[in-house]
């Protein structure tokens, strides 16, 4: 089925070019075989753009050479002649498939399936077709030259001209209507194709059917005037007039088959000796001027239309963005404006330009004339523990001011919110955008959260207060059980009363140490972050100072420390010593007997600006497949009774971290031992400034 669509396809192209290069030899005006038009330069093109993709272009090709050929042969030409034409015809082909398909690949035709829609379109093509037909017409004035012994630039000029204003003509009318063919074939749908007509009839009406039916009588009357004298003045130019109408009002379809008519007419009226073109007396002049005019009238009708239809297409564009941006806009202040948290947006003077009816009902409702304005005193904006707010540690302005703000309680106490409320607020400065600095301001109600925590704080005081007065009583009660049995005789009885004092005094120090581990880990998980700006460097030394002065005391080996550049951070103090000592004294802890612990402290910085903590030791390292459960609550990688723990301490390193957006990873120390890898927020510029402001 597709051998025999392809050869009717390769019949039908074959008729029509056959008929278009008789139509052409019909209009010979001369002995040098010098054609006024030659239709067959755009079927040919229309061929074989068509016909691109097909697997037997070479019987195409060789039905072309034989039509042209045949058609010479049997209008008058010689053998040599006909061999002529064949040469300019397929090597004009040649450039322009070749070229036309470089520049406007998109195209259908071109190796694309889109329509010509753009004035740009229509250079790409024109370009292809002045290129190609120079080079058409160069073989074939050479060829004639040859033959004839003699060679007159204008026979090369009118070459150019016609085959040039064929493909303009012709070409395009015949490209539009495969592109249109194409895509009917390619309908989604059985049922589309009653839509497609309709919308083609719906485009071809959308000017009114006494439009068009005005124009068309316009045409035919002013052609008929322009071409009905022999004055030899080139007046029928004027007409153009009506060809400036139909591209500016009517469908780009109509606009090309309005071209061909009128250029087909102006042909004819001069082939028939009537007009303003028939009066020159030389053959080439008059065909020079007479496709000059179809040119122009072809490129003008193009130009304006395909002009019109981007100026649409980009109306439409233009259009249904800013309908999909309201709508956009409007799904997201709904969105806002539902949202139980607040955002504001303020700008570098402190006035609100943006913010949703939570951020006002968070900050008390306020909504005097002076709600534009952001200070402190206005909302009534204290730190956590009451004391006064400065405008400049505002949020928004420390965001502006290069700091990192981020879960920074506030409290809000104020007419409306007279008991006062607690609101978490996350500030970051928004790019710059024609030089207007703002920050967006989010806020969240933390205040049950809060209340929850300082009872769950409290709770866990009491419990371990509560749990810690028994173990004290324990020790105490053990070991004056341990000093009277260190005076009794020595028998078999005291001995094992000693030894069950000694696993009494041991469990005891173990559940002391697990109370105070759980009560550091609930530290860690729930009392509140007051970060600030913190020297690394200084916080591992001291602690590097504490655990050698601890090893000394106890005669273990002191251990040694290689602690390099760290970054100053921005978090809270207590924790992060909390969690540095950990680590340290894990590294410590789990080191081989007899080998001296040495610690590696080094930091740096990750692509994303956050400081880069590593802790490496030589110990005896984490066990194959536990470099993630080590994090987990109460797991112990090594349950030996050399190494005691309650499992926790890493769980409370990673709380702190996670708690300072950060993350922290184990793994193996190259060298032996275990690495530890975590990251912390950076200190904030400003941060920095006041620090070394401070210290000067």
């Amino acid at each position: 089925m597709r051998v025999l669509r392809s050869l009717a396809a390769i019949a039908l192209f074959t008729a029509v070019y056959a008929a278009a290069t008789v139509a052409g030899r019909m209009t010979v005006m001369d002995d040098t075989n010098l054609s006024m038009i030659w239709p067959a330069a755009g079927a040919g093109v229309v061929w074989f753009c068509a016909r691109r993709d097909a697997r037997n272009r070479w019987i195409d090709l060789l039905a072309l050479i034989m039509v042209t050929v045949v058609v010479n042969l049997a209008t008058g030409a010689s053998p040599a002649m006909a061999a002529v034409f064949v040469a300019a015809n397929v090597g004009q082909l040649i450039v322009f498939l070749c070229l036309f398909g470089r520049w406007r690949p998109h195209l259908w035709g071109a190796g694309g399936h889109e329509p010509m829609t753009r004035p740009s379109d229509l250079w790409g093509l024109l370009a292809a077709a002045v290129v190609s037909t120079a080079c058409g017409a160069g073989l074939g004035s050479v060829g004639i030259w040859v033959l004839t012994d003699g060679y007159s630039s204008s026979t090369t000029a009118v070459w150019l001209a016609r085959n040039t204003a064929s493909i303009l003509l012709v070409g395009v009318a015949g490209l539009r209507l495969g592109c249109a063919l194409a895509r009917w074939r390619r309908r989604p749908a059985v049922g589309s194709a009653a839509a497609w007509l309709a919308a083609a009839r719906h485009r071809l009406l959308s000017a009114g059917v006494a439009e068009y039916v005005a124009l068309i009588a316009s045409s035919a009357l002013a052609y008929a005037a322009g071409f009905s004298y022999n004055t030899g003045l080139p007046l029928a130019f004027a007409l153009i007039a009506v060809t400036v109408w139909a591209s500016l009002r009517l469908t780009t379809g109509f606009v090309i088959a309005h071209d061909l008519c009128v250029g087909t007419a102006a042909v004819l009226f001069t082939l028939g000796g009537t007009g303003p073109f028939a009066a020159i007396e030389s053959h080439a002049i008059r065909a020079l001027i007479a496709q000059l005019f179809v040119a122009i009238v072809a490129v003008v009708g193009l130009v304006l239309a395909l002009g019109r239809d981007e100026r649409d297409t980009l109306m439409a564009e233009l259009a249904a963005g800013k309908e999909e941006a309201s709508q956009q806009a409007a799904l997201m202040s709904t969105i806002i404006d539902s949202m139980a948290d607040g955002v504001a947006v303020i700008d570098a003077h402190g006035q609100v330009v943006l913010r949703n009816p939570a951020a006002g009902a968070l900050l008390g409702g306020v909504t005097s004339p002076a709600d534009t304005v952001t200070g402190s005193r206005h909302y009534g904006l204290f730190r956590p523990d009451g004391t006064p707010l400065n405008d400049a540690d505002l949020p928004y302005a420390r965001a502006m001011a290069g700091d990192d703000v981020h879960g920074v309680d506030l409290l809000v106490r104020n007419a409306g919110v007279p008991d006062g409320r607690i609101v978490s607020v996350t500030a970051t400065a928004l790019p710059d955008a024609e030089q207007t600095r703002r920050a967006v301001v989010l806020f969240h109600d933390v205040t049950a959260e809060r209340r929850h925590r300082d009872e769950l704080a409290g709770f866990a005081g009491v419990v371990a207060h509560d749990l810690l007065n028994p173990l004290t009583t324990v020790d105490g009660w053990t070991e004056a059980a341990v000093d009277a049995l260190g005076e009794a005789p020595a028998h078999a009885a005291v001995v094992e009363a000693g030894d069950c004092l000694t696993r009494v005094r041991r469990a005891a120090a173990r559940m002391r140490g697990l109370i105070n581990d759980l009560l550091a880990y609930t530290t860690a998980r729930d009392a509140a972050v007051a970060p600030g700006l913190i020297d690394l460097s200084v916080v591992v030394a001291e602690i590097a100072i504490a655990r050698t002065d601890a090893a000394t005391a106890v005669g273990n080996p002191a251990p040694r420390f290689a602690i390099g550049h760290l970054d100053a951070v921005h978090a809270d103090p207590v924790l992060i010593r909390q969690l540095l000592d950990n680590l340290i004294g894990n590294s410590i802890k789990y080191t081989a007997p007899g080998v001296t612990p040495a610690i590696s402290i080094r930091g740096g910085r990750t692509p994303d600006g956050s400081v880069r903590v590593e802790v490496s030791d030589n110990g005896i390292g984490i066990p194959a497949g536990q470099h993630e459960a080590i994090f987990e609550n109460f797991h112990r990688a090594h349950r030996t009774a050399q190494y005691t723990g309650t499992g926790l301490g890493l769980a409370i390193c990673k709380r702190i971290v996670e708690r300072h957006g950060g993350t922290i990873t184990a793994g193996d120390n190259p060298g032996g031992g275990a690495r530890f890898v975590l990251t912390l927020p950076a200190a904030g510029p400003r941060a920095l400034v006041e620090a070394a402001s401070a210290g000067d």
